[in-house]
């Protein structure tokens, strides 16, 4: 796999150690005993996706304790479950930022022999939340969907991404946690991949052949 520079995405990736969001609120749900099923908590993460995408919500300065209170209070409200706001959001903020200050080490590591994009769908506040959690001044370029008018898996993406490393497509990996929104597209756009193999949001196979590489850990790149 010839590597001159690297394509990170963000939410998956390196704040979960490549297990689906869903799955990882999901778990905070069942360690803090909020009385619900995973099909009802299934129903109140995809209304509190579908209602963010459809209002400004989530506003540029937001952090990113505040991005996942403004997600949790849309799916507990949904849910009737108000009070475990707290309780969740402490939990799930200190096993980011457990996570994150892993995936710092590991792209800083990195950083000493290639250049490095994010290229992320997001709210239009990841620069606020890459500070927050010592991520700012890592990347070479940050490619934001609300920023740039394009989200995966639109391939055109990455192709931004590979514009602002300033290499060719072949000479770029994409490492990123979703096969269909990371993978598929890296590799319509000409890019090698690593598929960051996690916890998914459902039992449903994936062809993994997609990818490159596949790795269990962000370590594993170096």
């Amino acid at each position: 796999m010839n590597c001159k520079g690297y394509i990170f995405d963000y939410g998956g990736t390196l704040d979960t150690g490549g297990n689906h969001w869903g799955k990882v609120i999901w778990h905070a749900y069942e360690q803090m005993d909020v009385p619900v099923t995973e099909e009802q908590f299934r129903e109140a993460y995809v209304f509190a996706e579908r209602t963010l995408g459809r209002q400004p919500i989530i506003q540029p300065d937001f952090t990113f304790r505040q991005t996942l209170e403004a997600k949790l209070q849309l799916q507990l409200e949904f849910l009737a479950s108000h009070a475990y706001l707290s309780s969740l959001c402490s939990l799930l903020y200190a096993q980011t930022h457990a996570q994150t200050a892993h995936s710092r080490d590991v792209l800083l590591r990195l950083k000493e022999r290639y250049p490095l994009v994010l290229v992320s769908n997001f709210y239009g506040n990841i620069g606020v939340v890459l500070q927050e959690f010592g991520l700012d001044g890592i990347f070479q370029a940050v490619i934001e969907s609300a920023v740039v008018g394009v989200r995966k898996p639109d391939p055109r993406i990455f192709t931004l991404g590979v514009e602002a490393l300033g290499l060719k497509a072949e000479e770029v990996v994409v490492v990123g946690d979703s096969i269909d929104k990371d993978i598929v597209p890296a590799r319509q756009a000409g890019c090698h991949t690593v598929w960051f193999k996690g916890e998914p949001w459902t039992d449903e196979p994936v062809d993994a052949s997609v990818a490159e590489r596949v790795i269990g850990d962000l370590g594993d790149l170096v």
